[in-house]
């Protein structure tokens, strides 16, 4: 028989790997709906967990990679449009190094949240 507290420390991983899912899933095939998975994982998390870490920590990630998305996108029009030969230089630079970077990040912290663990415990 399970006790009490190994059955909340699986409920608490479990909330941690649906919020690093629902990160990597935003970062990839479903932007919108796995920002609003991740803001409903979070409401039903608990201060001071692992839950929590990895939903916060899925936040930051989503939003920086977003402020850096639309920083690429505006450097695009502004140095020379859509017509230029240089503006698929920035794209195709932008989804293979930096992009890249971000969902490597949240694989790394899916992977961590599985294990029950921080980022960089």
């Amino acid at each position: 028989m399970k006790t009490e507290t190994a059955t909340s420390k699986e409920f608490q991983i479990q909330q941690a790997s649906n919020a690093a899912l629902a990160s990597l899933i935003n970062l990839t095939i479903l932007p919108v709906i796995g920002f609003i998975a991740l803001i409903l994982i979070y409401r039903n998390t608990q201060a001071d967990t692992i839950g929590r870490y990895h939903a916060m920590l899925g936040f930051k990630v989503n939003i920086i990679a977003a402020v850096v998305l639309f920083l690429v996108s505006a450097l695009m029009i502004l140095l020379g449009g859509f017509n230029s030969p240089w503006t698929w230089v920035y794209v195709i630079s932008y989804f293979t190094l930096v992009h890249t970077l971000f969902i490597v990040l949240a694989v790394w912290a899916l992977v961590r949240a599985w294990s029950g663990d921080t980022l960089l415990k």
